[in-house]
């Protein structure tokens, strides 16, 4: 076996950090990760760093779980860069972080139970600055204008005009239209925060952390078609990985896709993804 293969067949990632700042729970692909200027698939369970890129493609969401037991949700083709991240343990634990949303729709929930530990979040969208203590907020930078909204709780906002106020108010909204001034802050309808809402939920087949679950998309019958729909796949924002299936004459490869929750996931994306770079007959499997 070719020893570059045998690397991607073996490679493990472990991580020293046994309380991540920031894990990628679940992807609805496409969706990469860019480190180092380096862009790859983004993976279910990978723990982000300071100056990670998240961006998603078309009808793709991301989980990220904070370590404050925040949710963070990234809607269809969106870029979410992470900085200052940090956790200090002193006498009281505090997770701080930047959240830099360069396009499209994002949302931070912080869940009842999480309420109860300290963050310091800055979300930066549409030219706005919001500061997080704890709250449900859904904010995006859309291409003819931006919109901060509070669902609940309470945040700091410091707008594109560089005006600073507070928004305490639940199911109120802050909206900067591109090219003229932002309006001030009104109530929205809960029909609006609903379909808002749909547009950071997972909606369809979707890796996750953990899921013992895959769907075997190809078989490649040598090493070098192998690696070729690997790369393809891959650049293309799906998390693949290849198995090694020994033959009668040698080794052939199934490249799949890994970490679906159960079987119905799995049955739903292998219906998905049928027809799509090769994978007529893609199989459900354990």
């Amino acid at each position: 076996m070719h020893k570059t293969l045998g690397f991607l067949l073996m490679l493990v990632v472990v991580s020293a950090q046994a309380e991540p700042d920031a894990l990628v729970q679940a992807v609805q692909m496409p969706a990469w990760l860019q480190r180092g200027g380096y862009m790859q698939p983004l993976s279910a369970g990978a723990e982000l760093r300071n100056g990670d890129r998240l961006v998603t493609g078309t009808k793709a969401r991301i989980y990220v779980q904070t370590a404050d037991g925040s949710t963070v949700k990234l809607g269809e083709n969106a870029s979410l860069t992470l900085d200052g991240l940090s956790q200090q343990r002193a006498e009281q634990s505090l997770f701080s972080a930047v959240l830099n949303v360069a396009k499209g729709a994002f949302r931070f929930t912080t869940a009842s139970i999480a309420k109860l530990n300290a963050r310091e979040v800055t979300v930066r969208v549409a030219g706005a600055t919001i500061g997080i203590r704890g709250t449900d907020v859904w904010g995006k930078d859309g291409s003819e204008q931006g919109v901060v909204c509070l669902i609940e709780g309470r945040i700091d906002v410091t707008g594109v005009d560089n005006k600073e106020f507070v928004m305490d108010q639940p199911l109120s909204f802050y909206k900067m239209p591109k090219n003229a001034p932002p309006l001030p802050v009104a109530p929205v309808d809960p029909a609006q925060i609903k379909k808002w809402a749909q547009e950071t939920d997972i909606t369809q087949p979707a890796a996750q952390f953990g899921g013992k679950w895959k769907v075997d998309l190809l078989t490649a019958p040598d090493e070098a078609s192998a690696l070729a729909a690997y790369d393809q796949w891959r650049a293309a924002g799906y998390d693949v990985l290849l198995f090694p299936l020994a033959t009668e004459t040698g080794w052939a490869y199934t490249l799949s896709l890994v970490q679906l929750p159960n079987r119905e996931v799995a049955e739903q994306m292998a219906l998905q993804i049928k027809g799509v770079m090769g994978a007529e007959s893609p199989v459900v499997s354990r």
